[in-house]
């Protein structure tokens, strides 16, 4: 379940009142078949929607079309999907796997600039499962503990619906060591973009440092993005608490800090991943921070900051996980967005007079059963 208000000059305002509030419920059924080396897995995922402002899941720009809209109305709706599909063999030193699966690169914590296959959104509250892909998947270790992956994912084109070389993915990664460190060295051509990454990280005294730098060209211009990171664990009035703080640079953001809509078409490369949901984030300089404070051994509290320190704004989260039984899990969370009219997470400008993509408090709650 969410919840969300909206400020009187937000445009949300306008379409849904005050307050949107929208329902979800999900039943997920995961197979997994090994036998002699091979692996076939497939999870089933039946949904239902209610409510002001969901979206539903669809597989336009993927290779194979795995969601079946069963019904649909205007505030409601009720989806059945393989959320994962692939086949398997794996050997002592090989594996390889093609179909729909999920596939995360990358060291960092809160934003994922090497993780260029459907990473999760900053703000995001459940990522139990990532999204998958339709891929061909390779990976090879080797006798000193490294190994090498491949990727390549295959997707259709947006207009046609053709498959095309052109808007797939094809990555391949080295993961080494360097003494006390671990390192990842990313070539890609994603998109049509070019891409190159490095990716490090090691313990710093009791801490633990890691790193992503990636450079992209286009057919525009070459982006830098860059995220470092530091996490800690430590013991506070008998409480286990782990916290973790986060700096990225977004090449692709807006130089000027203005996000109005005539500004932002100026910028295709940003928007571009945007829409596909690679990025994010509007503008260039960002901060973010967090402490697991272990309440008990069953309930846990995260407060947690996501800030534009450019704008400056951000998006305060108070995370909680109570455990109530063996296989039943609360998760719930506050929203606050902080920042001025015209900030990022304050509202950017709608493109109407004194209207913004604005909003304020919001509440997220999910109850789950295992079995």
């Amino acid at each position: 379940m969410v919840g969300q208000t909206y400020p009187s000059d937000s445009l949300f305002h306008e379409l849904f009142g005050a307050s949107s509030t929208d329902s979800q419920g999900d039943l997920r059924l995961n197979f997994e078949h090994r036998q002699s080396g091979w692996t076939f897995n497939a999870d089933y995922q039946l949904a239902a929607f209610y409510g002001d402002r969901f979206s539903l899941p669809n597989d336009s720009r993927r290779l194979l079309d795995l969601t079946s809209v069963i019904d649909q109305s205007d505030d409601s709706a009720l989806v059945q999907r393989l959320d994962r599909l692939w086949v398997g063999y794996a050997s002592e030193k090989a594996v390889v796997r093609f179909g729909r699966q999920a596939l995360s690169w990358g060291n960092g914590l809160f934003y994922a600039p090497m993780d260029l296959v459907n990473p999760f959104d900053p703000a995001a509250v459940d990522t139990e499962y990532k999204a998958g892909d339709d891929m061909l998947y390779l990976q090879y270790l080797t006798d000193s503990g490294a190994d090498i992956q491949g990727a390549y994912v295959i997707r259709r084109d947006a207009l046609n619906g053709e498959m095309n070389g052109s808007v797939a993915t094809t990555a391949f990664k080295y993961h080494g060591f360097a003494g006390v460190g671990e390192f990842d060295v990313l070539v890609a051509r994603q998109y049509g973009d070019d891409v190159l990454g490095l990716s490090a990280s090691r313990g710093v005294g009791s801490a633990q440092w890691g790193g992503d730098l990636v450079l992209t060209k286009t057919n525009i211009d070459t982006y830098l993005q860059l995220v470092s990171n530091l996490s800690y664990s430590w013991n506070w009035a008998g409480r286990n608490m782990s916290g973790a703080i986060e700096y990225y640079f977004n090449g692709f953001g807006q130089h000027s800090g203005d996000y109005s809509p005539v500004t932002l078409a100026h910028n295709p490369d940003l928007l571009r991943r945007l829409l596909r949901g690679e990025s994010f984030t509007l503008g260039r300089h960002y901060l973010a921070a967090s402490v697991m404070i272990e309440m008990t051994p069953l309930w846990s509290l995260s407060p947690t900051i996501l800030m534009n320190a450019a704008d400056p704004s951000g998006l305060f989260q108070l995370v909680t996980n109570y455990s109530l039984s063996d296989n039943i899990t609360l998760l719930a969370s506050l929203n606050i967005p902080l920042g001025n009219d015209g900030s990022e997470f304050g509202g950017i400008e709608s493109g109407l007079p004194g209207r913004y993509l604005s909003t304020d408090a919001g509440v997220f709650a999910q109850l789950a059963w295992y079995f």
